[in-house]
């Protein structure tokens, strides 16, 4: 059985820096620098995906900018810009027991302790306070919702998280 690597969006390139092929980056990461503690890098952009080594790094103003090996001039970096920032799943590091990362609860179904279908999981929002799951509406639930904001606050409203059975029970009243 041959098991498929999931590959993983870190950041975006920017535009080129200076005369030397040096590359602006945009981190996806919540510490922009924590995207250099994942290697391999591959960038893609249309259907063209390449492996590149980062050789140098350094801060830029409010942002990163960095130096692919082999990659000497403006013009041979130019040909980057615009690219995704890919690495492999197994790339990231092992999470405790209980913790997630936001891709992995992406499209889970979202059920209340009862049983009653929520829908499923969209997106992910970060607030101040906690995270927030926005869950769509598989269907036309009688209460007139389309899509919901339940804080992912574990125990409180999660009561638990199953990857196995891509799904997520919570205390939440259907009609909130």
């Amino acid at each position: 059985m041959v098991t498929e690597v999931k590959e993983i969006i870190l950041g975006k390139i920017g535009a080129v820096y200076g005369i030397k092929g040096w590359l602006k980056i945009h981190s996806f990461t919540d510490e922009p620098e924590a995207i250099l503690d994942y290697f391999p890098w591959s960038l893609k952009l249309g259907n063209n995906t390449q492996s590149v080594e980062i050789t140098d790094w350094r801060r830029h103003n409010n942002g990163l900018i960095v130096k692919v090996g082999g990659v000497d001039d403006r013009d041979e970096a130019q040909a980057f810009v615009g690219s995704e920032i890919l690495t492999t799943e197994d790339a990231l590091p092992e999470l405790p027991e209980g913790d997630f990362y936001w891709r992995d609860l992406m499209g889970m179904a979202v059920v209340t302790a009862n049983g009653y279908d929520l829908g499923e999981v969209s997106d992910m929002l970060e607030t101040g306070a906690n995270d927030v799951l926005v869950v769509k509406a598989n269907r036309n639930d009688g209460f007139g919702k389309k899509e919901r904001l339940i804080p992912y606050l574990m125990d409180q409203v999660v009561k638990s998280v199953s990857i196995e059975n891509k799904q997520i029970c919570v205390d939440w009243d259907p009609g909130f």
